[in-house]
């Protein structure tokens, strides 16, 4: 009995001692030193906050102790962690602070508010502090040197997205010297300013430093090889720096780091390839860094522990590794912009945890892996690539988690296949601008799916456009433009997508009918912002669009309406583009003086419109009024009113009158084309010192005068054509100073100069055209330091040039040599009115615009809240649709094929030369045989004498070659038969001799290709060749009966030709005895000849090393 009351007393005991353990416990842990609190309550009351938006700082009050507020962490009743981010602080925080009473602090989190203030240097006071957080909080100004006296801190983050925290007095040196401690720095936006090796040695000494983001510092290069000390490294991430120099080697040290990110930081050189093997890497990216190479390695068979790869934007090529199947953890893979190729490999189906695929805007081909295995699959992107194939509904089956699909800009082929618009999560479909082709089927449960973006354009689809698709009522945006969808279609049949903003049906075989009710024209697509209805064969204008109160974008070019442009065509507030070319539009609605249009883009161009040009808004960035009947250019102050105009275009027009000065006050004008019209008088000075301007184009016109000497040392012509006017003078030699020009063209007009070699420093030059002036002398350049590799037609045709070809010249065009590289180059000769654009961010590209405001206003309408690969597609449909809109491309006309040619686009490919028409004389250099990419060859009408040389067979793809009219002698080479290309061919009017090489080729061409040579025989011509004998030389005579029998003398018809002949000696004599009388004889000849026939011109000749001038029959 007592030893079970013994053991009960022990229970008893040991029972007390827990409670009052437990008693002793809360009183540590939960009470709240009275002076702690104190401290608190002042602090809340000394903060400026939103009580609305707190949640912590509003609920602290007395009714509970502070170690049970919000945001508060204790131990033995002193505060010891503070949390007060995100409480919408705005200031209130100063040096008498009652923060700095918590002494006991060690951890201190402000992140995400709003001081307004600079960072309090009474922080020291807290020398307890192990961990500060300071991110994205309002702070500015300069960091205090206190910070470098918490010396036990563990983790410092200063962050801050807007620059507004600098370090540079002190310096990072004297702010890292005493945090010996510190494990992580996190400082992303802070301004720092320091060199490579300054930064690197200050970072190097924090042996224990585990993670380390310095993104967005200001911090400059080259990166110090010290950083590799930080054996402990985990996280290192610089991003947005311009570091400008090679990734360190000495990296592949860091065997414990997880994520390298360098995005952004101006990286060259080559990637080691070795960081892809560090054991523990788990993200690498190196993105936007074009100048950075590298590839992938062959990955182990054990795999990696890499999950995030982000090589975008760089010069990443070769191809993607069978292996790339062995990172089993990959879940984010962006190689976008980058030169990678070959075929994607079939491995890339095993990448199960895949969740981000973007391999847009590469150069990969065959076809497209199925990822059927990807469960997770979100994001799709393989655009603007060289992909072929088939798409079938396998491809994507299962894929339930799928958002984005971008396929565009590739080569696939075949149907769509319906179930694409089937995929439960699918939210952005791209198919545009590929081969896809036949109908388009219709689908089930279309008013379930979850599509908001649909983009087929530019494939080969046909049929009616299927009614599931207008049954996709969150559709925003459907782009189904340049496909071969025919029928009738009814705006009142997709009147219940109300949500749509962006609708292109553009340049199908629909006949689109707006005819609606009058209810429906008032509540039809409420937020439609781009409508584009080209070549949808309207023949009005569509009567609901003036309720359309949201539209940014019109389009309805190429259509037949008539009539008109209505007035309230130009009051919508939020109108920026507008396109009303190619149609039969003859006047504007008035009254349009008083509009407040906001208007960027106007496009008026090929319709009827007549009278003065009108100002339709002032905000106006391009206006293209081109191939109208406009009249004269008012107000006389035309640009002055137009202070932000990029491009303009009033070619085709009546304009005419002297040039308006006004036009000089446009700061920002980059296009001028005036040409095709009948402007007179002098161009002013003002003109050629434009700096902005990228392109002038004066052609056929009546200008007059000579070529201002006023380009200013920053010139940027890249255009500059004043063809068929009547200027007068010498090339200017300040137009040397434009070093980016590629074309000039100053053909037909009276200029009288020798040839422009001081233009030889211009390396960008590809089209020179003096044709038809007054220019002289010889064409060698042999003091000019400069060359024109780039050029690739050159037309000096119908000029005063002498002398002999150089070759030392020639061999300097290195253009004309290449083969390959240019023949297989397509496109036509543009270049952008801004520069370095990224084709797949056109939207930055509108936005250097000198005045802020306009900028700003530009931006906010460009701006839907469509996803960011969505609004790079909308844009890179404007770019591939409306390129002329940022682009400018030259018409020249040359003469190639026998006749006047006018390249309204000049070809890249395109290569002629044309030197017809001169006095040059000698052998014709074997360096023009040497232009492998020449398609023109003419040197006719000049004295050229020796053989055709051999080695013209090495003009592969010369299709046009004229040496008629010279004094070329010799054989015809049998090489000229191996050129395939050759569509015409002149060689007459030489002395060329023998027969004429067989050749299929060679044998199509008209007898007059080869008339005036009297040695040539063989087919086309008749004259046949035999026993090897050249024609026109004697062969023996052979006489027969018939001849003999009508030997016989004639006396009477004798004695009339011996009284010719004695009256003919009377006149003859003289011309042979005397020789004065001789040559002015043979020139009154040939003068009364080339008056009376007109097919006859003079050329010059070489006999005996002599140039004489006589008189040729034209081939043409």
């Amino acid at each position: 009995m007592d030893f079970m009351r013994s053991i009960n007393s022990c229970i008893f005991l040991i029972l007390l001692f827990f409670i009052s353990l437990s008693i002793n416990v809360f009183v540590v842990t939960g009470h709240c030193l009275g002076h702690q609190q104190s401290a608190l309550l002042h602090l809340k009351n000394s903060l400026t906050f939103n009580p609305a938006k707190s949640q912590k700082l509003v609920h602290w009050n007395q009714s509970f102790i502070c170690c049970r507020w919000s945001g508060v962490t204790c131990s033995k009743g002193r505060v010891i962690a503070l949390d007060l981010s995100e409480e919408s602080v705005s200031g209130g925080l100063h040096s008498s602070s009652s923060l700095f009473n918590l002494t006991y602090l060690q951890d201190l989190n402000l992140a995400y508010n709003d001081f307004q203030s600079s960072i309090p240097s009474k922080l020291h006071k807290l020398k307890r502090l192990r961990y500060l957080n300071l991110s994205k909080a309002g702070f500015e100004g300069h960091i205090p040197i206190e910070i470098s006296w918490l010396t036990r801190l563990v983790s410092l983050d200063l962050s801050t997205s807007l620059h507004t925290l600098k370090l540079e007095s002190p310096n990072i040196s004297n702010l890292l010297q005493n945090l010996t401690k510190i494990t992580a720095l996190y400082m992303d936006g802070v301004r720092i300013l320091a060199e490579g090796k300054e930064w690197g040695h200050a970072l190097s000494s924090l042996k224990n430093l585990q993670i380390l983001s310095l993104s967005s510092c200001n911090l400059s290069g080259p990166i110090d090889s010290s950083l590799s000390k930080l054996q402990s490294l985990l996280v290192l991430r610089l991003n947005q720096n311009n570091l400008a120099c090679s990734f360190p080697e000495s990296f592949v040290s860091l065997t414990k780091l997880t994520t390298l990110q360098f995005n952004s930081c101006n990286l060259s050189g080559v990637f080691p390839i070795k960081i892809f093997q560090l054991p523990n890497l788990q993200v690498i990216d190196v993105s936007n860094n074009q100048d950075l190479h590298g590839y992938l390695p062959k990955f182990p068979h054990h795999g990696t522990l890499i999950n995030t790869l982000k090589l975008s934007h760089s010069s990443f090529s070769g191809n993607l590794p069978y292996s790339i199947h062995k990172l089993r953890n990959l879940s984010t893979l962006d190689l976008s912009s980058s030169q990678f190729n070959e075929i994607l490999p079939k491995s890339m189906s095993e990448l199960t945890q895949l969740v981000h695929l973007d391999l847009s805007s590469n150069n990969f081909t065959g076809p497209l892996p199925y990822f059927n295995m990807s469960k997770n699959l979100t994001y799709l992107s393989v655009s603007l690539n060289h992909l072929t194939g088939e798409i079938s509904s396998s491809h994507f089956k299962s894929l339930d988690n799928l958002i984005t699909i971008d396929l565009a800009g590739n080569c696939f082929f075949g149907r769509v296949p319906s179930s694409l618009f089937s995929l439960p999560s699918l939210r952005e479909l791209m198919l545009s601008h590929n081969r896809f082709e036949g109908v388009l089927d219709e689908f089930p449960n279309a008013s379930l799916s979850s599509l908001e973006f649909l983009d087929a354009s530019g494939n080969n689809l046909q049929g009616p456009i299927p009614l599931s698709i207008f049954h996709i009522w969150r559709l925003r945006v459907l782009q189904l433009s340049l496909n071969k969808f025919n029928g009738t279609m009814s705006l009142a049949t997709i009147k219940r997508m109300e949500k749509l903003e962006i609708l292109d049906l553009s340049h199908n075989y629909l006949s689109v009918d707006t005819t609606l009710s009058d209810n429906d024209d008032l509540s039809l697509f409420p937020k439609l912002s781009q409508l584009m209805l080209a070549s949808c064969k309207l023949k009005y204008f569509p009567i609901f669009l003036r309720n359309q109160s949201n539209l940014h974008l019109l389009d309805l070019s190429n259509n037949h309406i008539q009539g008109a442009i209505p007035n309230w065509i130009w009051r919508f507030d939020f109108m920026t583009f507008l396109n009303l070319s190619n149609n039969l539009l003859t006047d504007l609605e008035r009254p349009f003086e008083n509009i407040s249009s906001n208007l960027f883009l106007i496009d008026l161009h090929s319709n009827q419109l007549k009278g003065p040009t009108p100002i339709l808004s002032r905000n106006v960035i391009y206006l293209d009024l081109s191939s109208n009947k406009f009249s004269h250019i008012a107000p006389s102050d035309f640009g002055n009113q137009l202070p932000f105009l990029y491009f303009l275009s009033l070619s085709n027009n009546s304009l005419h009158g002297k040039f308006y000065e006004s036009l000089c006050s446009i700061s920002t004008l980059r296009i001028l084309d005036l040409s095709n019209n009948g402007f007179n008088g002098t161009i002013h000075e003002c003109l050629t010192r434009i700096n902005t301007l990228r392109a002038l184009n004066l052609a056929r016109n009546k200008f007059k005068g000579q070529i201002s000497d006023t380009f200013s040392n920053s010139c940027s012509l890249r255009f500059f054509d004043l063809n068929e006017n009547f200027f007068e003078g010498s090339i200017p030699k300040s137009l040397a100073n434009c070093q980016k020009l590629q074309v000039l063209n100053l053909g037909n007009n009276h200029l009288t100069d020798r040839f422009p070699c001081f233009l030889t420093n211009m390396s960008t030059l590809k089209v020179m055209i003096l044709r038809s002036n007054n220019f002289h002398g010889p064409v060698d350049c042999p003091h000019s330091i400069g060359n024109w590799e780039t050029l690739q037609i050159v037309d000096l045709a119908s000029n005063s040039f002498k002398g002999t070809l150089p070759g030392s010249f020639l061999r300097s065009w290195k253009a004309l040599m290449l083969d390959d590289e240019v023949s297989s180059k397509f496109g036509h000769l543009v270049f952008d009115i801004f520069d370095d654009v990224n084709p797949m961010d056109i939207k930055s590209s509108w936005m250097p615009i000198a005045n802020k405001d306009l900028a700003l206003k530009l931006s906010k309408t460009l701006n839907t809240g469509m996803p960011p690969i969505v609004m790079n597609h909308l844009f890179y449909d404007a770019y591939s649709e409306l390129f002329e809109i940022r682009s400018y491309q030259d018409t020249v006309t040359i003469v190639t094929k026998g006749r006047e040619m006018k390249l309204v686009k000049i070809l890249i490919a395109f290569t002629s030369l044309d030197f017809s028409s001169n006095h040059f004389e000698g052998s014709i250099p074997k360096e023009l045989m040497g232009f492998k990419a020449l398609h023109a060859l003419n040197l006719s009408q000049n004295a050229f004498s020796s053989h055709i040389p051999s080695s013209i067979g090495n003009l592969k793809n010369l299709e046009s070659l004229d040496l008629s009219m010279n004094s070329l002698s010799g054989n015809i080479p049998i090489e000229l038969t191996s050129l395939s290309f050759l569509a015409v061919l002149n060689l007459s009017f030489n002395h060329l001799i023998g027969p004429i090489p067989i050749g299929t080729q060679v044998q199509s061409f008209e007898a007059d290709s080869f008339e005036g040579n009297d040695g040539l025989c063989g087919p086309p011509l008749t004259q046949n060749c035999s026993f090897g004998a050249i024609p026109g030389s004697s062969s023996p005579s052979y006489e027969t009966s018939e001849s003999n029998s009508k030997s016989a003398i004639d006396w009477n018809f004798l004695s009339v030709e011996l009284g010719f002949t004695f009256g003919l000696g009377v006149l003859i004599l003289p011309l042979i005895f005397w020789r004065h009388w001789r040559i002015q004889y043979f020139n009154f000849v040939n003068y009364i000849l080339w008056k009376i026939f007109p097919q006859l011109d003079f050329v010059n000749e070489s006999h005996g090393g002599k140039s004489y001038r006589i008189l040729r029959w034209k081939p043409f």
